[in-house]
């Protein structure tokens, strides 16, 4: 509504982004209803703690295939048509835990390492073609999949403290590294993973 409210035109398509008859029936709905795809920002993505040697296959299933397959599965839609216009935007919602590892997330960790790596892939891959494909890796934001989190009085101080800006960030600051991998200021910038991390993966 707040786009709207700016003058904007803003349209939304609800599907589910692992099943891949729904990726192709509402990608060819938006290009035809509303036009070409010029950036496509992927970032759906889902989160389940538990000791590794006790985790449920089940749920593994479900990370990789919400955080990792399904990235590749609307990418290899989308890209056939930016191919065709040699010309386009792909910015993969990668993590700071893309290149580190902590306690009971480690299918999230694997999820967002191979987001990472295909990140590069596909910015090898489709160069040629004038696509650029680009990673944004969030630090610890004050979100609502993080929630238990900051208001964890000893996961909070502990956080603030490993982190140079001695804060957790806030999603509003994704923004302009998002506009910039979006823009022409960044037609030569190609498979590379920009963090918003306030520091923390530069530091001890």
């Amino acid at each position: 509504s707040t786009l709207r409210e700016e003058g904007l035109s803003v349209c939304g398509s609800l599907f589910d982004v692992t099943r891949t008859e729904q990726i192709k029936e509402k990608i060819a709905s938006i290009e035809r209803e509303v036009g070409p795809i010029d950036i496509l920002v992927n970032n759906a993505g889902i989160q389940k703690r538990g000791p590794l040697e006790t985790f449920d296959e089940e749920s593994w299933r479900e990370i990789i295939d919400t955080n990792l397959t399904a990235l590749f599965l609307v990418t290899r839609e989308v890209v056939k048509a930016m191919i065709a216009r040699r010309s386009g935007k792909i910015i993969n919602i990668c993590s700071m835990l893309s290149e580190m590892g902590r306690p009971t997330i480690a299918p999230y960790t694997a999820s967002k390492g191979g987001v990472k790596m295909l990140t590069k892939a596909m910015a090898v891959e489709w160069g040629k073609y004038n696509i650029q494909v680009n990673g944004l890796g969030p630090g610890y934001l004050r979100t609502e999949m993080n929630r238990a989190l900051f208001e964890d009085p000893k996961f909070d101080a502990w956080l603030c403290g490993r982190t140079p800006a001695g804060r957790w960030g806030e999603p509003e600051e994704l923004i302009g590294p998002i506009v910039f991998l979006s823009s022409r200021a960044s037609d030569f910038v190609n498979g590379h993973i920009l963090y918003v991390d306030g520091g923390i993966l530069a530091a001890l």
